[in-house]
């Protein structure tokens, strides 16, 4: 009678530990999407009025909200790998720790392409406009 009393409460924390990983996920999706909308809002990026459009100024704001996006969907796509990793690890369930390392490595090499690419795609358009 203790066995399966043990069971049930086991399947049940079970449960709630999943229902949580699902609104967690849900979060994280909602957050991410909200702050790579705030970083493209905040762009200003506009022609002077007499029609000389000043392009370092143009490409400086543009690397700078490429970079803000890349690395907010890397951190957003990194914070649900780790969701998944805890959910695998709490539910003993191997397929979504494989698939949380998975997604934690794609994030932080997201990370790595806003701060490390995105600057060296800076010069090379500065130097195209020379």
């Amino acid at each position: 009678m203790n066995h399966s009393v043990n069971l049930i409460q086991a399947k049940q924390k079970k449960d709630r530990t999943a229902k949580r990983a699902r609104y967690a996920k849900k979060a994280i999706l909602f957050m991410t999407t909200v702050m790579c909308l705030m970083a493209l809002a905040a762009t200003t990026a506009f022609a002077a009025p007499s029609g000389n459009v000043d392009t370092a100024d143009f490409i400086s704001k543009t690397v700078t909200v490429l970079k803000a996006v890349v690395s907010l969907i890397g951190a957003g796509l990194g914070i649900w790998g780790v969701v998944n990793l805890i959910e695998g690890y709490s539910g003993d369930n191997a397929a979504a720790k494989s698939q949380g390392i998975k997604q934690l490595m794609a994030g932080l090499g997201l990370i790595l392409v806003g701060l490390v690419v995105v600057p060296v795609l800076e010069t090379m358009m500065n130097n195209a406009m020379k």
